[in-house]
């Protein structure tokens, strides 16, 4: 069986991949990571194997992409009109719905939106997170357990 062409593969998951780096990055670098995961997709797309999983490589990349663009984060200095007399940031906005998922840490925040937003099987997570299945299934299990827990 042959690839599908791209576009069509793209149009296909381009949706829940970007709901996927908006949970492990924000809205603010979002759609950059996402711009440079079409771009890494599309150089390596005439490569793949016809019997390749597709979306669970995206998802890949896609993490990969929101890994770089944390690091570069920690590296930026942030600017600000007045240093605060307290010295800590100030609080995250309440609005902000994906305040409780980007809490997690990495793993867990990555495993939950695979798991429960993207339906991804507890395998598939594992392959998108580069682990085993039961360590997948375990930073499912603890990020949804925290989070359960903030919100009650």
């Amino acid at each position: 069986m042959a690839l599908p062409p791209f576009q069509t593969f793209l149009d296909r998951h381009a949706a829940e991949l970007m709901r996927f780096l908006v949970a492990l990055t924000g809205p603010d670098e979002a759609e950059d990571c996402f711009q440079e995961t079409c771009l890494a997709t599309l150089r390596a797309y005439p490569s793949l194997p016809p019997d390749s999983n597709l979306r669970a490589w995206a998802f890949t990349i896609a993490r990969h992409k929101a890994i770089d663009a944390s690091r570069a984060r920690a590296c930026r200095p942030l600017p600000v009109a007045e240093a605060p007399e307290h010295g800590l940031p100030d609080a995250p906005d309440e609005r902000d719905a994906w305040a409780p998922l980007r809490a997690l840490p990495a793993k867990q925040r990555a495993a939950v939106f695979l798991r429960v937003a993207a339906e991804l099987p507890h395998s598939e997570v594992a392959r998108v997170l580069d682990c085993s299945e039961e360590a997948a299934r375990r930073s499912a299990h603890e990020g949804l357990k925290r989070l359960r827990q903030e919100m009650t």
